[in-house]
């Protein structure tokens, strides 16, 4: 007949089943809305005949009928929606752990939720309770309408786009339809469980999809109380997550990734994610992305989908990046400037001044010979093309992306979804914390309150640790440029000591070997940086009390956003604006903290160093990132499966399974996001001077899109669903970031690239009418005397030379105003200035121009989203009518003479408005 502990559980169901159930017990003062308690349901909707139904059906049936696979309860016919896991606890609460999941369980199957209990004797590892839910259609009804869920009334009549431009180019990457369009369109409304006839309901089972049901009973569970403690009612399943009193809280999922569900299971949407979007192979399809959202919600289909946008913007913006750079590949070799580093009668005659004090050497300039050659690779003439090009580029970007955020909303049926209904769910934390409770203006019901001097103290706690680790990365930066300053002496000692006084061509001289070092080392102090901070502000933010999920994650992500872009983005920053520019000139040098002598560009400028600290930071992250996503959740799970499986006998059931995988978690979409925003501020804040940057982006993210992929779909936990219309706070932080770029990207061409000056030189000081750039490196090179060395600076070594060469605009020593800037300073400065303000002033108005001309909502989008609201609003009007005509019971005559006079009485009464 079955296990006997079974039966024991399966009695206590029964006799359950048959007492009168209050269901609008205390938990409606804190934890249900007043609109929630109205719904609350009454013992006629679950009479006690169906528990014993159920219990005759379960006591006869033998566990070892059951398939691994299966998602139902042990009679086959009800499906499990969601999943709770506990262990035996030894330690000293284990009672109250015990008492509490008694109570929260209680109260469970208060709201009509169904459970059965797995004892852990039958699971893998012999220790584990698994709690499996049951929502009936009772529960279903009444909850989709509290969260205003919308479901199908008709199917619709709008058909959607089948032709799109250049269809025949794009077929090998479309996916079948009934892959991309899994489920057909329906008008829709919000349901109502009194205007059930309404709705399209074929069948109870199926008519909310899984991702509405794991929803809803997660909602129940998120506000389900578990007993009074310290005078405070406790509730909510993350409170009894966080104390370990349950394990683990999930919904399953369909089936195995691997192969397609057997009857009685339904389609296994798993299986086909998995075979048409999680594998690698099928790296150039798109998306499935109704589907994506259908199995895991709208929040995760709208990142994927924001993903995938950009990165099909991405490839226009890295075919031009790869144009320009096979642009300075092809010009390399005609290079002027390059020539002149190059020829020995020129460049190998120049000596130059050292690079540092006492040990440092004089140099020929010729010994920069091929990073001259590396530098113009990305220090062109294309350079400012592209800047500009990319200016546009990201006007484009953002408002293209409004446009598709607005048709996913008409495709997603989100047009009504407010963002307010997230507003007004309070985290159950912020209701544990509050002692007040005051008025909401919005509901006009009493609302848990926290008075601000209560938060005061953790605002000030958040802000200085935030501020200390800011400082803490400039403090790093600031150590990692004194290792540069410290180990450059060293390099040049032993590299260029002789060799550099002869005409040697190599390509790691002291700054270039410098600079590289200076970058992996940097990189690895932002991931141990960004480790630790992680954590950090986790906690900071709980302690802050956020009273609902949105604000907890808008503080989370000024946190997180504020750090890593000070962390990310500080060397760069330095490089680019700061380094060289205020070194000084030979006898008069800037000294760091007295004592180091401030860095210098390489004589063709700190572009090409500003190149390679962009991409030892940008790729290393990426690979990183990469590496970690996969490898992280896969290690875990083998380990978790290898501990788990210690007796082979027993049937591995689905939520075992699942229960093997690794938690999404709640932050796991946010730090999907600060990814793709950290990586576009590289592709955007400093792209002047690395045109590769949107081709190493968009090769990251086409392998980014299948890791997410498989992730979620083998190595994860299938999510809760949740809505989303947009991408949230992440929107106004790339328009911040696209407005900033326009700036860094003039300055890094005025000021870090070799552009400006060439263009003053080519058009006002070149002498030589059919080559005008011959000359520019004498020209852009500075005398100094070397007797004019203080003692402490000049080299050990003495030299017969008596002039030395030094990059800037100076008057030569024999002049009256000696070392002084000279007038072409002034004129190149001039150009800079002008170049920054002409470049930002177009941009902008390009900006502002595709801004107004391009609308945020596509016109076939606005006449659709009227068309199924005139459609909706018929159906319902035709619903209700009907429904009066037979609630009044009179002829067709009288009905529409009735109806007749309704319709008057509004006309009436709108006209008179």
């Amino acid at each position: 007949m079955g296990d006997p502990n079974l039966l024991e559980v399966l009695t206590e169901e029964g006799e359950h089943a048959d007492k009168h159930i209050d269901y609008s017990f205390q938990m409606s003062e804190q934890s249900l809305s007043s609109r929630e308690t109205s719904f609350l349901i009454n013992e006629e909707t679950m009479p006690a005949k169906r528990f014993n139904l159920f219990l005759r059906r379960r006591l006869m049936f033998q566990k070892n009928q059951q398939s691994k696979d299966s998602i139902f309860f042990r009679d086959g016919i009800r499906q499990i929606d969601f999943v709770l896991s506990y262990a035996d606890d030894i330690k000293k609460d284990a009672e109250l752990k015990a008492e509490r999941r008694k109570e929260f369980e209680k109260n469970l199957r208060k709201t009509g939720l169904e459970l059965e209990i797995e004892d852990k004797r039958d699971s893998e590892d012999g220790r584990t309770y698994f709690v499996k839910i049951h929502a009936p259609w009772e529960v279903l009804v009444t909850y989709a309408e509290v969260l205003g869920i919308k479901m199908p009334i008709k199917e619709s009549d709008i058909p959607r786009p089948t032709h799109t431009p250049m269809s025949y180019v794009l077929g090998p990457v479309r996916l079948p339809t009934s892959v991309k369009y899994p489920h057909p369109e329906y008008f829709t409304a919000q349901f109502s469980r009194h205007r059930q006839e309404l709705f399209l309901i074929e069948d109870q089972a199926t008519f909310f999809p899984s991702s509405s049901r794991n929803r809803i009973v997660y909602y129940i569970l998120s506000r389900c109380p578990f007993g009074i403690e310290d005078g405070k009612k406790r509730f909510g399943i993350e409170r009894l997550l966080n104390s370990n009193t349950y394990s683990s809280a999930y919904p399953l999922h369909d089936g195995q990734y691997w192969k397609p569900s057997e009857p009685p299971n339904p389609t296994n949407e798993r299986y086909i994610l998995h075979q048409n979007w999680a594998r690698f192979s099928y790296f150039y399809k798109e998306q499935p992305l109704d589907l994506i959202k259908n199995y895991y919600g709208e929040k995760i289909g709208i990142y994927f989908v924001f993903l995938g946008f950009y990165t099909e913007m991405l490839s226009f913006a890295a075919v031009v990046g790869l144009a320009c750079f096979i642009y300075g590949l092809l010009s390399m070799e005609d290079n002027t400037s390059s020539t002149e580093i190059c020829d020995p009668e020129i460049g190998g005659q120049m000596i130059m001044c050292p690079l540092c004090d006492q040990v440092c050497d004089y140099w020929r300039l010729n010994s920069t010979c091929l990073a001259s050659k590396f530098s113009h690779l990305f220090d062109n003439e294309s350079t400012v093309f592209f800047a500009i090009f990319m200016g546009i580029w990201v006007t484009l970007f953002l408002e293209f992306w409004k446009q598709r955020q607005a048709r996913l909303e008409y495709e997603w049926d989100l047009v009504d979804f407010e963002e307010e209904q997230q507003q007004l769910q309070l985290r159950p934390e912020f209701e544990a914390m509050c002692k007040h409770r005051k008025l909401n203006p919005v509901t006009k019901e009493m609302e848990p309150y926290m008075p601000l001097y209560a938060r005061i103290p953790w605002y000030f706690l958040s802000g200085a640790t935030v501020t200390l680790w800011m400082s803490l990365v400039v403090t790093s930066m600031v150590a990692v440029i004194v290792y540069r300053l410290s180990v450059f002496a060293t390099f040049a000692s032993f590299m260029e000591s002789d060799a550099s006084l002869k005409q040697v061509k190599s390509f790691l001289t002291p700054q270039i070997t410098t600079s590289l070092t200076g970058s992996c080392l940097n990189f690895i102090v932002i991931l141990i940086l960004n480790f630790f901070y992680e954590k950090i502000s986790a906690w900071i933010t709980k302690m802050e009390i956020p009273r609902t999920y949105q604000e907890y994650e808008s503080s989370l992500t000024l946190k997180m956003f504020l750090f890593q872009f000070v962390n990310f983005y500080s060397s760069c920053f330095y490089v680019a604006f700061f380094k060289g520019k205020f070194v000084g000139y030979p006898g008069k040098y800037t000294y760091l903290f007295d004592e180091w002598r401030s860095e210098e560009c390489d004589p063709g400028g700190c572009l090409i160093e500003l190149t390679t600290q962009l991409t030892i930071i940008m790729t290393g992250k990426q690979v990183f990132g990469n590496i970690k996503e996969a490898i992280y959740p896969l290690a875990l799970n083998w380990w978790r499966r290898r501990k788990a499986r210690t007796n082979s006998e027993k049937l591995y059931s689905r939520w075992e399974q699942d229960h093997d995988l690794e938690s999404f978690g709640p932050l796991g979409l946010f730090y999907e996001y600060l990814e793709t925003v950290i990586q576009f501020g590289f592709v955007t804040l400093f792209v002047a001077s690395f045109p590769l940057a949107p081709l190493l982006a968009l090769i990251n993210n086409i392998v980014e899109i299948r890791v997410d992929a498989w992730k979620l779909t083998t190595q994860y936990r299938r999510t809760v669903a949740s809505k989303a219309h947009s991408i949230g706070v992440w929107q106004d932080i790339l328009y911040g970031m696209a407005v900033l770029s326009v700036a860094t990207n003039a300055f890094i061409v005025a000021f870090t690239s070799d552009i400006i000056p060439r263009l003053v030189y080519y058009y006002a000081y070149s002498t030589n009418a059919t080559q005008p750039m011959t000359g520019y490196v004498n020209n852009s090179l500075s005398v100094f005397l070397i007797a004019d060395f203080p003692n402490h600076t000049a080299p050990s070594e003495k030299r017969g030379f008596i002039t030395c060469r030094y990059r800037d605009y100076r008057y030569p020593p024999d002049d009256e105003n000696k070392y002084f800037h000279n007038m072409q300073f002034w004129h190149v400065l001039a150009a800079k200035m002008t170049f920054i303000i002409v470049m930002e002033h177009v941009v902008f108005l390009v900006k502002f121009l595709l801004a107004w001309m391009i609308p945020d909502v596509p016109k076939d989008v606005v006449e659709r989203i009227k068309r199924e609201k005139l459609m909706t609003i018929k159906i319902l009007h035709d619903f209700e009518l009907n429904k009066l005509k037979e609630n009044l019971g009179i002829n067709s005559n009288e009905f529409a003479k009735h109806v007749m006079i309704e319709e008057n009485k509004a006309q009436l009464a709108k006209s008179t408005i």
